[in-house]
C-alpha cells in the first residue's frame, strides 16, 4: 500500500499534485528506485508555483531533502506520537538499512480516527445574483445556481463542499430570478443557516457586500456560484492568517497548450526558432476568496463593483492580497457550456 505514496525525483510538479489529489493526501515520498531521498508536501508545491516554477518542472529542487524518517524495527509508537504532535507530519517514511522505503506510518496509524470536521463559525457569502448569460437557454428558465449537476443542483453541490468542512452560516446574494431561488430553499429545508441578500439592481461580484457590513464583523469566505473546489479549507485559512492578508484568492494551476507552431522573432524581425505547440503556465483565479471585514469599507453603496475592483483598492492601500494555489483537478467550473459538460462527466 505504501508504494502509491512514492514518486521519483524526475516526476513533474503536475504529476505530484495529481497524485496527492487522487490519494487525498498532503504529502508524498520522493524515492528513486525505492531509495528514500525526501518528501514533498502540498505546501512545498504551492511555494514553488508562487515562485514561478512551471507546473511541468520536476520536483527535484522543490522537495524536502532533510525529511524525517525512521528505520524499521527501531522506533517506538509512543516516540512517534510525540514527533507527529510536535511537527504535525502527515506521514513518516520507514526505511531499511539501505535507505529503501519499506513502509510508512500515518497519523491515523497512531491516533484515533478524527471526528467529522468541527463546526466553523466563519461566514460564507455566495454570489448568486448574476444572469448566467453564458449558460442560456437554461438560464432563461432557471437561475444559474439551480442548474442540475447530475443528482443535485449547482448550489447544493457548492453548499455540500462547505458543510462537509464544518461551515454552516451562509449568505446568498440574489437578483436575477431571486424569488425562484428563495422558494427552492424554502422547500429544501436545509439544516444550516442561510440568509438572502436581495440586490435591487445588479451590483457586480462584490457590490452587494456593502449590504452585509453589519453582519460580517469577522473574516469570511466569498465564492462564485459556478465553482466547486476540493481543498483543505483549514490550510487556506492558515495561509491567509500566517501571511497577514487582507484578501486571499484561490488560484488553479493551469497549463495552456497552443496547438500551433509559434514563431520566435528577433529584434530585426528575423526568425529565431519555431516552437512546436508551446505551453504556458498560469495560475487562474478559481473564484473563492477569504476577505477581512475591514475591506468592506472600500465598497461603495449601491454601485456596480466587482471583486477585482476591491482587490485593486486593497492593493492601492498597501495591504496584502495572497494567492493560494491548488491543482487544476481540484477546481470544477460550470460557468460556460463546455465547462458545464466537463463538470457533468467529472462529477458523475
Amino acid at each position: 500500500m505504501y508504494k502509491k505514496f512514492l514518486i521519483p525525483e524526475d516526476s513533474s510538479l503536475e504529476a505530484a499534485l495529481k497524485r496527492m489529489s487522487k490519494l487525498g493526501q498532503k504529502c508524498l515520498i520522493i524515492a528513486n528506485e525505492g531509495k528514500f531521498i525526501g518528501t514533498l508536501s502540498d505546501g512545498d508545491a504551492r511555494k514553488a508555483l508562487l515562485l514561478g516554477r512551471s507546473i511541468d518542472s520536476p520536483v527535484k529542487g522543490i522537495f524536502n531533502e532533510n525529511a524525517f524518517s525512521v528505520f524499521e524495527d527501531e522506533y517506538e509508537k509512543e516516540d512517534l506520537k510525540k514527533v507527529f504532535l510536535k511537527y504535525r507530519y502527515d506521514l513518516i517514511p520507514v526505511l531499511n538499512k539501505k535507505n529503501i522505503v519499506t513502509g510508512i506510518v500515518e497519523w491515523k496509524d497512531l491516533f484515533q480516527p478524527q471526528s467529522p470536521s468541527p463546526k466553523r463559525d466563519m461566514p460564507v457569502v455566495i454570489m448568486a445574483g448574476g444572469e448566467g448569460t453564458r449558460l442560456k437557454p437554461f438560464t432563461n428558465i432557471l437561475p444559474k445556481p439551480l442548474i442540475p449537476l447530475n443528482d443535485k443542483t449547482v448550489i447544493e453541490k457548492i453548499l455540500d463542499s462547505f458543510t462537509d468542512n464544518g461551515f454552516y452560516n451562509f449568505f446568498l446574494t440574489v437578483n436575477f430570478k431571486g424569488k425562484i431561488l428563495k422558494a427552492f430553499f424554502e422547500e429544501l429545508e436545509p439544516d444550516y443557516s442561510i440568509s438572502f441578500v436581495e440586490e435591487k439592481i445588479p451590483l457586480g461580484t462584490a457590490g452587494s457586500l456593502h449590504m452585509l457590513k453589519e453582519e460580517l464583523k469577522s473574516t469570511f469566505l466569498l465564492t462564485n456560484c459556478d465553482v466547486i473546489l476540493d481543498l483543505d479549507h483549514g490550510d487556506l485559512i492558515d495561509f491567509h492568517i500566517k501571511n497577514n492578508c487582507e484578501i486571499t484568492l484561490v488560484a488553479s494551476a493551469k497549463k495552456l497548450i497552443i496547438p500551433y507552431g509559434a514563431c520566435e522573432i528577433d529584434e530585426q524581425g528575423f526568425l529565431n526558432k519555431i516552437m512546436e505547440k508551446p505551453s504556458l503556465d498560469y495560475l487562474i483565479n478559481a473564484g473563492l476568496y477569504i476577505v477581512e471585514p475591514s475591506a468592506l469599507k472600500e465598497i461603495p453603496h449601491g454601485e456596480l463593483f466587482h471583486i477585482t475592483d476591491l482587490i485593486e483598492k486593497v492593493k492601492s492601500k498597501g495591504k496584502r492580497v495572497g494567492v493560494f494555489p491548488i491543482e487544476s483537478g481540484s477546481w470544477v467550473d460550470i460557468g460556460q457550456w463546455e465547462e458545464y459538460r466537463s463538470a457533468l462527466r467529472k462529477l458523475s
